[in-house]
Parts: C-alpha cells; structure tokens; sequence
C-alpha cells in the first residue's frame, strides 16, 4: 500500500522560497511519478506540477519558472521547490501518487 508523508511549508513573505518534501513508502519504484495539487481557502483543488517516472516535469503556467519538482531516488522523495512566492500561492499543497495522497502541507505567503 502505498503511503506518502508531507513535510516542509510554513510562512513566507512575498518573494521568498520554500521546499515541500513527499516522502513515499509501499512504491514499486524509486522513480515514480507524483502530481502536486494545491487548494486555497474557498477554493477548489487545482493541479500545480508533475514529475514522471522517467523525470519530465511539467506546470501550471501560474507556477512556471517559479516552482521545480525533483526527487532523490536514494530517499524514494519528491521535492517541490517554491520560489518567488506570491500572496496568491497560499494554500494547502498536497501530493499525489497512483490515488494515494499525501496529509497536505500548509504554505502561507504573507507580508
């Protein structure tokens, strides 16, 4: 079964940086596929990246030369890198696998 654990997020001020982890157990491969998701306050779910198994990325154009996805196969983790964040990024981000999600993580850009 597979099992995905979030860690990273916080609170920013407009401009900064921050790194979402999405650690994963129960996968068949070190090099699996993952979608990022995000849901703001009175919102729905929107998709925000993807990062394959043979490591193509691809974004949402509201977050494109701003955040990156990598993963560190040794760690079976995928990382989401936020930079130049902005007011309009707040809100849960979560990770995706073959239908198991991760807890979410809050990300809060404010100044």
């Amino acid at each position: 079964q597979v099992q995905l654990v979030q860690s990273g997020g916080g609170s920013v001020q407009p401009g900064g940086s921050l790194r979402l982890s999405c650690a994963a157990s129960g996968v068949s491969s070190r090099a699996f596929a993952v979608d990022w998701y995000r849901q703001a306050p009175g919102k729905g779910r929107e998709w925000v990246t993807y990062i394959s198994s043979a490591d193509h990325t691809d974004a949402a154009d509201f977050v494109k030369g701003r955040f990156t996805v990598s993963r560190d196969n040794t760690k079976n983790t995928v990382y989401l890198q936020m930079n130049s964040l902005k007011t309009e990024d707040t809100a849960v981000y979560y990770c995706t696998h073959l239908g198991a999600w991760g807890q979410g993580t809050q990300v809060t850009v404010s100044s």
